[in-house]
């Protein structure tokens, strides 16, 4: 089965409500790390008489929502009945079918990527997490208490989103993880975590190498390990083992995790007016600021001096 892109949530999100994708976008969706959005579900649906029904697919995005009337959750293996208040989470790995049963439906939801909660930035593997897995239990009846405090962190969400908050993004992670917090505390039975695995290990340290390089401060401050070697090196294995272990845990090879880590920095300094671009061109170990510029375009689809503006 295919997984249902971005794109397409847009698209059929746009078609339900009578808008054009883009309008649905954050403002400054460009600049995060992965991808985050908010959605009010009365305020989406307000000029349709019925919520449409959610088609049985997987998608490439998590999804957690807070629903309150009447529906029902369909998965290859089982059916929830969710009567009044509810929490759902929504993995790419698991399809289900979402189905309201009364008009009334009420409450938000979120979608974000796994590149928005990457373990260097959220100190967890999302795909770890029993709310995540196919055997876990992905919806929880909440009370009207629950509910409202739920509620209340939606709408956080949603000031930040909107907010011109520097670091909103590193806040709006905050958030998610309080919610997958709370769905975790919710699970029916106590779950007791696996033993970390050799390959979780592996990850983990590659992640405290990574994250300890950064932030830079000053220009002159160079970038002690730069390529998927010198991190295999100093964590004695062989790259491709490094490389193996990082793609069993995160689904990313050592380059590709690299490569977002430097553009999460980069990001960061292209908005500090201190900094030139040739100087982050420097400090992140390019040899020129073009070879610069055509990472960060390929990366963000904007140039380092547009992604300024």
């Amino acid at each position: 089965m295919k997984a249902t892109s971005l794109d397409q949530f847009y698209q059929r999100l746009a078609t339900a409500v009578g808008a054009e994708p883009h309008a649905l976008l954050p403002p400054d969706a460009e600049r995060a790390v992965g991808h985050f959005n908010v959605f009010n579900i009365q305020e989406q649906f307000r000029d349709y008489p019925e919520m449409p029904v959610m088609p049985y697919d997987r998608r490439a995005y998590y999804k957690i929502s807070l629903i309150r009337g009447r529906s029902r959750a369909e998965y290859a293996n089982k059916t929830i009945e969710l009567d009044q208040n509810a929490l759902l989470f929504a993995t790419p790995k698991v399809p289900y079918y979402w189905v309201p049963q009364n008009p009334a439906q009420a409450g938000r939801f979120c979608v974000f990527t796994s590149e928005f909660l990457l373990p260097a930035k959220s100190g967890i593997i999302l795909e770890e997490l029993p709310l995540f897995q196919a055997s876990g239990f992905p919806a929880f009846q909440v009370s009207d208490a629950e509910w409202t405090e739920l509620n209340a962190l939606f709408e956080k969400m949603e000031r930040e989103l909107a907010s011109p908050y520097a670091y909103k993004y590193d806040l709006l992670r905050t958030y998610v993880l309080e919610l997958l917090h709370a769905g975790q505390k919710l699970q029916p039975l106590p779950v007791q975590p696996a033993a970390p695995t050799a390959a979780a290990r592996i990850a983990s340290l590659f992640t405290e190498l990574l994250e300890r390089q950064f932030p830079l401060t000053t220009p002159p401050q160079q970038l002690p390990l730069r390529s998927a070697k010198d991190f295999a090196d100093r964590l004695a294995v062989h790259v491709n083992h490094l490389n193996k272990a990082l793609k069993q845990q995160t689904g990313h090879t050592t380059t590709a995790l690299i490569a977002q880590r430097y553009v999460e920095e980069a990001k960061r300094l292209l908005q500090q007016p201190t900094w030139t671009v040739s100087q982050v061109s420097d400090s992140l170990g390019f040899a020129e600021v073009a070879d610069f510029s055509h990472f960060f375009k390929r990366h963000t689809s904007l140039s380092p001096a547009a992604f300024r503006q």
